[in-house]
């Protein structure tokens, strides 16, 4: 009689453990699902700005210096790009096949911003400044990470900066042709500003250093928020 009831007490055990283990791997498929519908959509949001982005490139090739807002012309739609494509890396990782393509496509947006610039330049005699970022997230650059969001905090507070970030080990021809182009070495992060490569992790101070020009830029946004602010009171 014992032996019957101990029985039915592992039956039991047995079913409520299997029960609770197909619960669970159901609930894990559901969410690994939902995680895949959301990275799909961002991917296909991805890829509609990509086209968008081109078709604006090429507009703005054909617009008058009138008509081009030479510090967001074409860089609003590269930093929505980047930011979807960071997303879309840390969730399907930087060795995805699509990642690799999403980046690649990325990558030839920003050498099209960089070229449309110069033309810019030619034809409307503005020359913004720019700034070229090499990095590495393969485990080889401790201070890469802290370099990207000096960059990404730089961009924010001066919209006249252009900002290209470009994989150093990404395989892709253009890539490979600037770096050949600025001599850009495996010392990273590096950064490139008035065509001169500065190596290592490089701080606000620093760069503002590099780039005295933006002690104007803040000194004049500074006088336009003191500005705002008296008229409003």
């Amino acid at each position: 009689m014992r032996a019957k009831i101990d029985t039915k007490k592992y039956m039991l055990a047995f079913v409520v453990t299997a029960l609770v283990f197909f619960g669970a791997l159901l609930i894990s498929n559901r969410f690994s699902q939902k995680r895949i519908e959301e990275i799909k959509s961002i991917e296909n949001n991805i890829a509609l700005d990509i086209l968008a982005s081109e078709t604006q490139f090429a507009l703005l090739k054909e617009s008058s210096c009138r008509t081009v807002d030479h510090r967001t012309a074409f860089s609003e739609e590269l930093n929505n790009l980047a930011q979807k494509l960071s997303y879309t890396e840390e969730n399907l990782g930087d060795k995805n096949k699509e990642v690799i393509d999403l980046k690649k496509y990325y990558s030839l947006l920003q050498v099209k911003d960089y070229l449309l610039v110069g033309k810019i330049n030619e034809k409307c005699g503005i020359k913004p400044i720019t700034i070229m970022y090499f990095y590495s997230n393969a485990g080889d650059c401790d201070d890469c990470k802290r370099e990207g969001y000096v960059l990404t905090k730089l961009r924010e507070e001066f919209p006249e900066i252009r900002i290209y970030s470009f994989d150093y080990n990404l395989d892709l021809s253009v890539v490979k042709t600037m770096k050949s182009i600025y001599g850009i070495k495996n010392t990273l992060p590096a950064l490139v500003i008035w065509d001169e490569a500065y190596y290592g992790f490089k701080s606000p101070e620093d760069i503002e250093k590099i780039i005295p020009q933006l002690k104007k830029f803040r000194a004049a946004q500074e006088k336009e928020k003191n500005a705002t602010n008296t008229s409003t009171q």
